[in-house]
């Protein structure tokens, strides 16, 4: 019997490798995005000598929201796959800090961070460029904003609440000994 659940455990355990095409896939995204962010730069450039200064500062805007968006890739691409399918093995030089630092909470937070950011670039977009936009349009680009913000600060306010309620580790193994 202690066979057959070894086994099971060893397939179910394995399984973890499905996820490996997701992550595959959504690098390829980022190749895409960067095939974007070049067409978005030429055209940006081309228009920059009759730009008004409302279009360079959207110009700018659209290209941090790439940005931002190629780096939430990125962060769910390198988190999601060392926390859910193998550590990676990287020079320890060029490994950034961030990715051994971040768990499932602060992935979640940091895909809460990069969300919200990309929603006020959309919504200060949408205000730089008011005259194009009707009354409601611009209440659901800010109602959605703030539905992200609050929901930022419902998970914030989750992850404090738990981590309350767990003793660190060596607060536990202080009253022990």
């Amino acid at each position: 019997m202690r066979r057959i659940e070894l086994i099971i455990e060893t397939v179910i355990f394995q399984t973890r490798w499905i996820l490996a095409p997701f992550y595959l896939g959504l690098a390829f995204c980022l190749l895409l995005l960067l095939y974007h962010f070049g067409v978005q730069i030429f055209e940006f450039v081309v228009k920059i000598p009759r730009a008004s200064e409302t279009d360079v500062i959207l110009g700018i805007l659209t290209l941090i929201d790439v940005v931002f968006t190629a780096n939430l890739v990125l962060i769910v691409v390198l988190s999601g796959y060392e926390n859910f399918v193998s550590r990676i093995e990287a020079d320890d030089h060029d490994r950034p800090d961030w990715m051994t630092k971040v768990d499932f909470g602060g992935l979640k937070h940091k895909l809460m961070t990069s969300i919200v950011a990309i929603s006020a670039i959309q919504l200060l977009r949408a205000f730089m460029n008011i005259e194009q936009y009707d009354n409601t349009k611009l209440a659901w680009l800010a109602g959605i904003h703030v539905v992200f913000l609050l929901s930022m600060l419902v998970v914030a306010l989750a992850d404090r609440l738990s981590e309350d309620g767990e003793a660190p580790e060596h607060a536990r193994s202080r009253k022990t000994s």
